[in-house]
């Protein structure tokens, strides 16, 4: 089945960084043309990458979506600074959704892209439903093997470099100074607007107790689905599990 026809729009951050994004509008019979859905994918991802295109095309019988490039990433400027600035990046895409005319927005990240939807919406505001799927609670976690290759690829020079030429990626030398607001207590500043999380019991990189350091550091309204069998984030979501957060998208949107 093709996907949805998506049309390109190259966004710029309040800090001057170049983002590479797409806009495929609602498709179907009950897509809301006032719904605006942001999609942030994960770290080393793309908007390009099938998985994430199936995941827009899934979303956009739901309304609208703009999905991006973070920055360091694929065709978009700049270098990641792996959860930071690019709060700056969803905020670009947010900006546009609602120049274009979208009136309710929500937000849906992965992995990486989920820890910044959630700073995003307890930073920034200005958005009116969160999802962070398969993300992190807090910084620094090594405790899975997949989360220290991580953490090679943005320490060592080697493995930037691999991750330039491998991924597209352009990381950022140094550390973080100051160390930005972790999610969980980002999660407490979002209501009142909804936030939902998601993941699932058998991810690799970060295991439930993130979902559920999130979920303790949110105030109502907030819910947490714990997906049996569910890995992590774009590459292991179903066709159903992304039609399951579009409805509940547009149910908290219509409210």
């Amino acid at each position: 089945m093709p996907f949805a026809p998506n049309f390109p729009v190259m966004l710029r951050t309040e800090d001057g960084v170049r983002i590479d994004a797409a806009h495929t509008p609602p498709t179907g019979q009950g897509a809301s043309t006032d719904v605006g859905i942001v999609v942030a994918h994960g770290f080393t991802g793309s908007w390009r990458e099938r998985s994430a295109r199936r995941i827009v095309h899934v979303l956009s019988r739901y309304g609208g979506v703009m999905a991006f490039d973070f920055r360091g990433h694929g065709r978009s400027g700049g270098e990641t600074t792996v959860g930071d600035l690019e709060i700056l990046d969803v905020e670009a895409a947010v900006r546009h959704a609602r120049v274009i005319g979208y009136r309710r927005i929500g937000v849906v990240g992965f992995s990486m892209g989920a820890a910044v939807v959630v700073r995003h919406a307890g930073l920034r505001g200005g958005v009116d439903a969160v999802v962070a799927v398969s993300g992190p609670a807090r910084w620094y976690y090594r405790g899975t093997r997949p989360m220290r290759q991580v953490h090679w690829a943005i320490e060592r020079p080697f493995g930037r470099l691999a991750a330039r030429v491998a991924k597209r990626t352009r990381i950022a030398r140094g550390q973080w100074d100051p160390i930005p607001m972790p999610p969980h207590e980002a999660a407490g500043l979002i209501s009142p607007a909804p936030l939902l999380i998601v993941h699932g019991d058998a991810d690799a990189f970060f295991p439930l107790e993130h979902a559920e350091q999130l979920y303790a550091g949110a105030k109502e309204p907030k819910e947490l689905w714990v997906e049996p069998g569910y890995g992590h984030a774009e590459s292991a979501a179903t066709p159903e599990l992304i039609r399951r957060i579009g409805k509940w998208l547009t149910t908290r949107l219509s409210e």
